[in-house]
C-alpha cells in the first residue's frame, strides 16, 4: 500500500462493505507487501488471476477452509486458511439518508457488489448506478420490496410510495435510543441469489468542530503512544490525539477535521503535551499539566474551580465504554457521563441543562460533584490510616449506573503494591467493595477494559501481561500464550502492549505498538496470535464503524489518516482452524430480542433459551443475574436427542410476587422492590471458535416511562393541547369512564368530581372524596388520595366499621358508577382521573378528560304555538283598529270645525 517501510504482510479484500459476503461468488482481492515475493500457492479449488503479481485476484469454486500462501524467501513465511461459505447472498441494500426533510427519508436500492458502480463501492453514491437500476427493478418484478427493522424500539417503516427511478424512499424519525437499524426484505431470489439484511446505525449526523485559520495544533508529548476515543453510541464518531494533530471524525475517519486552539491560551510545550483525552457529549476534553480543558463549538476553555473541580493535580478522565440507552434510574438528577480523578479524589460530571430557561447559561456548561475522596475510601474499606492509599484509575463498567476505582495501597511502597477495586451504583449511591486483590510492582501501571456483561468481568493490562477476572471476580489469572507464561512482549518482539479491543461478540483482541496482534474471546483464559496484518513501524489504533466492525487506522508522517477494513472473523478463524479447536456447541438460541425490558407490577416476562450441542459435550445453559433481589424466577427444562445432537431448552418466567395493597409506607416498598437487574445467558462449555458466548438482557423493576393512561374514546390532548377533544354525549345518558392502561382496562380508578349513584357491598367504610381531603388538608386535591394510602372496603381486617349506605366513589370494572349529568342545559366538563390500585403499577397513572354535553329542546304543543299566534295577531290588529278610529277622530274635528274662534264671520 506504498506506506515507505518494508513490511511482509498478506492482506485481503472483498467489493462487499465488512466482508459480509464472503463466498464463491466472490471475487478476493489479494495483496502482499514484502521483498523476494515468487508466486501465491493456493488450494486446489482456488484459482489465481496472475499467480506473479503481488495483487492479483483469487476466486475459489468450492466452499471450505482454502490455503492461501505467498511463497517468499527470508524468515517470514505467512499463510492463512480462508474460509469460503456457500451461501445464497449475492446482493446488498445501498442506503443514503435525505436529513433535510423531517421525518428523514431514506433512499433504498439492491445492488451486486461484484458489478457495482465504483461510488457504489466507496458508499458515496447519491443514486444508484445503471445496473443497480435494472436489479433493483426486477427484483421489483418478483415482489422484493424492503422495510426497515429497528433493533431496540421494535419499530417497523414501509416504502410510502412505488419505487421510482430505481429507488425506494422510506421515512423514518431519528431517535436516540433507536439507532441501530436492519433493512430486511421479501425472500425473493434473483438467479438463485438473495439480498442480505443489513445492520447499521442511524442517527441525526454528529458535527465534527470546525476549523479555524490561525488556530494552533494539539498533541501528545514526542514518543507517545496514541489516545483514541469514541461515542459508545455512535463510534464513528472518534477521536484521535497523537504527536502532531488532534483529528475527529463522523464517519469511521473517511474524512476528519483537525482540533486546535486559539493562541495565546497555551504556550508551545503545553500544547504538545496532552497526557489524556476523552469524548463526551459531543465535546472534547484534554488533560494538559495536570489541568482539564474543554474544547466545543464556541471555545476551547480551563475548567477548575468554577466547575467544582481542582484547578490542577487531575491525572485521568475517561467516558463511557458501552451503550445503553435504556435504563431506570430512580434517583433525582441524571446519570453522568464522564469521569474525572486526582489521586485522592473523583467527581462525576454531566451536561447541565437550567431549570430555568430565561437563565443564558452556555449551552456547553458541564456541572462536577465530588464523589468520594482517598480517606473516605479508608474508612470504607477499614484500612490503615497511615498507609498509602491513591486512586490509580477510573472506569464506567459494562452495567448503565456503575463505574469502578482502582486503589493502589501500600505500606512500605517500595517493591510491591496492591490493587483493590471498589465499585460506586450512581442510582443507590452506594459504594461496593469487591473481593478483588492483584500483586504488582510499584511502578506498574494497570489500564482497566470492562467487558460486555452482566456480571462485573474485566481484563487489566500493563506493558506486558493481560490479567483477567471473569464472573463476578470468581476467576482470576493472566491470560496465558502458547509460551513465556502470558508474556506478550516477548512474543511480540519486546513491543509494549498499546490497546485492548472488545465488542459486544465477546471477541478480545490485543494489539501492541509494532501492530502484533492477539485474540481471545470473553471467559477464555488464553490467547492466540493473530496473521501480520499491516507494518510493524507505523502508528495505527482500533476503530468501530457505523455498523459496528473493526477496523484500522493509520497515521501517516504528512499529517493524514487512512482507514482499512480488518476482518476480524476471517482472522481468527484462520487460526483457530490451524490449532483445531472446535466450538463445543452448534447452535445457542434464544427468544430474547431486545437488550432493555420493562417489568411493572403484575407483569411477567417469558423467553426460552435453547442450546443443541454433539450428544458427548453434555453441556447445559448457565442463567446468572446481577443486581437487586427484586425478581421472582420460574424455570422449566426440555431436553431432545436426535441423531446424536442433544437440544436443550431452558423457559424462563420473569415476575414479581409482592402484595402493596394497605402497607406502612407504600413508597417506601416500592423504592425496595424496584431497580435493575442485569442477566447473563450462557451455554456451560465454550471456546474462542464460538461466535455467540452469551446473551446480555437488563429487566427494569418499576415504571415505564412509556405507559399511560386514557379514557377511551379520547385520542388527542384537550385545552386543546391539553385536555384532548372532547367526548360528545347525550346528558340523558348516564358515563362510565373505560379506563385504558396501554390497552388494558384499569381495575381500580378514582374520579374527581364523581357522582356515584350504586351501592358496592363494602363490609367497612368506603373511602371518598371527602374524608380523604378532610384527612390530607395540607395536600394539594391530586395528592390527597392515591395507592399510597388506598384502602378497600370488602375486608373486616382493613378499614373501619361505619356508614356502609354511602355511595361507592370509585370506578372498576364490576362495580356500575357512572357520571349523571344536568337535564336542564349543555356544557362543557373536565375530569382528572387516577388509578388507585396498589398492586396495579409503579407508575402514577393519571389522565386529564373533556366531556361536551348535549340534547334535544323539548318540541313544543302545536295548538299552543296556533293559540298564541292567534292571540298576538288579535292583539295586532285591534291596537291597529283602535289607532285608525283615534286618528279619524281627530282628522274630523280639523276638517269640518274651525281652527279658532277668529275664523268666525260677524253678523251685521
Amino acid at each position: 500500500m506504498g506506506r515507505g517501510t518494508e513490511r511482509k504482510s498478506t492482506e485481503y479484500y472483498t467489493n462487499s462493505p465488512n466482508f459480509c459476503i464472503f463466498n464463491i461468488r466472490s471475487t478476493i482481492h489479494l495483496e502482499y507487501e514484502g521483498t523476494s515475493f515468487s508466486e501465491w500457492s493456493v488450494s486446489a479449488p482456488c484459482s489465481v488471476k496472475d499467480r506473479r503479481s503481488t495483487k492479483t485476484e483469487l476466486r475459489c469454486s468450492s466452499p471450505g477452509y482454502h490455503h492461501i500462501k505467498p511463497i517468499v524467501t527470508g524468515p517470514v513465511k505467512e499463510s492463512r486458511y480462508l474460509s469460503v461459505d456457500n451461501s445464497q447472498i449475492c446482493f446488498l441494500w445501498y442506503y443514503r439518508v435525505n436529513y433535510f426533510n423531517f421525518p428523514e427519508v431514506i433512499f433504498i436500492w439492491v445492488y451486486d457488489p461484484e458489478n457495482a458502480d465504483h461510488d457504489e463501492l466507496l458508499w458515496k453514491a447519491n443514486e444508484p448506478s445503471l445496473n443497480s437500476i435494472i436489479l433493483t427493478k426486477q427484483f421489483t418484478a418478483l415482489g422484493q420490496k424492503p422495510a426497515i427493522y429497528t433493533i431496540l424500539r421494535r419499530k417497523q417503516y414501509f416504502p410510502t410510495e412505488p419505487l421510482k427511478n430505481g429507488v425506494w424512499k422510506i421515512s423514518i424519525p431519528m431517535r436516540k435510543d433507536d439507532i441501530v437499524k436492519n433493512i430486511v426484505g421479501n425472500k425473493v431470489a434473483f438467479q438463485d441469489c438473495f439480498v442480505a439484511d443489513f445492520v447499521f446505525l442511524l442517527t441525526l449526523p454528529v458535527m465534527t468542530i470546525p476549523e479555524i485559520p490561525g488556530y494552533l495544533p494539539l498533541s501528545t508529548p514526542s514518543g507517545s503512544q496514541l489516545i483514541v476515543d469514541w461515542d459508545a453510541c455512535v463510534p464513528s464518531a472518534a477521536v484521535v490525539v497523537t504527536e502532531m494533530e488532534t483529528f475527529q471524525t463522523n464517519d469511521s475517519f473517511l474524512t476528519w477535521t483537525k482540533i486546535r486552539v486559539p493562541p495565546g491560551i497555551l504556550n508551545d510545550d503545553e500544547r504538545h503535551h496532552v497526557t489524556d483525552m476523552c469524548l463526551s457529549e459531543g465535546r472534547i476534553f484534554f488533560i494538559i499539566n495536570g489541568i482539564l480543558y474543554l474544547k466545543d463549538f464556541l471555545k476551547f476553555t480551563r475548567l477548575g474551580r468554577n466547575e467544582n473541580l481542582p484547578d490542577d493535580g487531575i491525572i485521568g478522565i475517561t467516558s463511557r465504554r458501552w451503550c445503553w440507552v435504556n435504563y431506570l434510574f430512580k434517583s433525582q438528577g441524571k446519570r453522568s457521563s464522564m469521569a474525572v480523578w486526582t489521586e485522592n479524589e473523583v467527581y462525576l460530571g454531566s451536561p447541565y441543562q437550567p431549570s430555568d430557561t430565561r437563565q443564558q447559561e452556555p449551552y456547553n456548561l458541564f456541572r462536577f460533584n465530588k464523589i468520594i475522596t482517598t480517606t473516605e475510601l479508608k474508612n470504607l474499606l477499614r484500612l490503615s490510616s497511615t498507609a498509602s492509599l491513591t486512586i490509580h484509575s477510573v472506569d464506567y463498567t459494562a452495567h448503565p449506573l456503575e463505574l469502578a476505582l482502582l486503589l493502589s495501597y501500600c505500606v512500605a511502597c517500595t517493591s510491591s503494591k496492591k490493587i483493590y477495586l471498589v465499585i460506586y451504583n450512581e442510582d443507590t449511591k452506594q459504594w461496593m467493595y469487591q473481593d478483588f486483590a492483584l500483586d504488582v510492582p510499584i511502578d506498574s501501571f494497570l489500564v482497566s477494559h470492562f467487558l460486555y456483561s452482566a456480571t462485573p468481568e474485566l481484563l487489566l493490562s500493563d506493558k506486558h501481561r493481560i490479567y483477567y477476572s471473569y464472573h463476578n471476580f470468581t476467576v482470576s489469572g493472566i491470560l496465558q500464550a502458547p509460551v513465556e507464561n502470558g508474556n506478550l512482549s516477548r512474543l511480540s518482539q519486546n513491543s509494549s502492549i498499546h490497546d485492548v479491543f472488545l465488542d459486544y461478540f465477546g471477541n478480545i483482541v490485543i494489539k501492541m505498538e509494532n501492530n502484533i496482534m492477539f485474540y481471545s474471546k470473553v471467559n477464555i483464559e488464553d490467547v492466540i496470535q493473530l496473521h501480520s496484518w499491516t507494518n510493524k513501524a507505523i502508528q495505527s489504533f482500533f476503530g468501530l464503524d457505523i455498523s459496528g466492525q473493526l477496523y484500522f487506522v493509520y497515521i501517516f508522517e504528512n499529517g493524514t489518516l487512512q482507514p482499512q477494513k480488518y476482518p476480524l472473523q476471517l482472522e481468527a478463524q484462520s487460526v483457530i482452524f490451524q490449532t483445531n479447536e472446535n466450538c463445543p456447541y452448534i447452535a445457542f438460541h434464544t427468544s430474547l430480542t431486545r437488550i432493555f425490558y420493562v417489568l411493572d407490577k403484575r407483569e411477567v416476562l417469558s423467553f426460552w433459551v435453547q442450546v443443541t450441542y454433539p450428544e458427548s459435550s453434555g453441556l447445559y445453559i448457565i442463567l446468572e443475574s446481577y443486581g437487586p433481589k427484586i425478581i421472582k424466577e420460574k424455570r422449566k427444562f426440555t431436553f431432545e436427542v436426535i441423531l446424536g445432537y442433544c437440544t436443550k431448552t431452558m423457559y424462563v418466567t420473569f415476575s414479581q410476587a409482592v402484595n402493596y395493597e394497605a402497607v406502612d409506607d407504600y413508597f417506601k416498598l416500592q423504592d425496595q422492590t424496584s431497580g435493575l437487574v442485569l442477566f447473563n445467558f450462557r451455554p456451560s462449555k465454550y471456546s474462542k471458535a464460538c461466535t455467540a458466548p452469551k446473551k446480555v438482557i437488563q429487566v427494569a423493576v418499576g415504571c415505564n416511562s412509556k405507559k399511560y393512561i386514557a379514557v377511551k374514546g379520547q385520542k388527542v390532548k384537550y385545552d386543546w393541547e391539553s385536555y384532548g377533544c372532547p367526548l360528545r354525549l347525550d346528558f340523558r345518558k348516564k358515563f362510565k369512564p373505560s379506563i385504558q392502561f396501554l390497552g388494558a382496562p384499569s381495575s381500580r380508578a378514582v374520579l374527581h368530581d364523581l357522582g356515584a349513584t350504586s351501592l358496592s357491598g363494602c363490609l367497612n367504610e368506603a373511602q371518598t372524596w371527602k374524608s380523604m381531603t378532610e384527612l390530607n388538608k395540607h395536600l394539594p386535591l391530586e395528592k390527597a388520595w392515591g395507592p399510597e394510602n388506598y384502602k378497600h372496603c370488602f375486608s373486616y381486617a382493613i378499614g373501619k366499621p361505619g356508614d356502609l349506605n354511602q355511595p361507592y366513589e370509585i370506578i372498576n370494572k364490576s362495580n356500575y358508577n357512572h357520571i349523571i349529568w344536568p337535564l336542564d342545559h349543555s356544557g362543557m366538563y373536565v375530569f382528572s382521573v387516577k388509578i388507585l390500585d396498589p398492586n396495579y403499577s409503579f407508575c402514577n397513572l393519571t389522565a386529564i378528560f373533556a366531556i361536551e354535553t348535549f340534547g334535544l329542546i323539548t318540541r313544543p304543543n302545536g295548538y299552543l304555538v296556533a293559540s298564541f299566534l292567534f292571540l298576538l295577531m288579535l292583539l295586532f290588529f285591534s291596537i291597529l283598529v283602535l289607532s285608525y278610529l283615534h286618528y279619524m277622530k281627530i282628522y274630523r274635528q280639523y276638517i269640518y270645525e274651525p281652527l279658532s274662534p277668529e275664523g268666525k264671520q260677524k253678523k251685521m
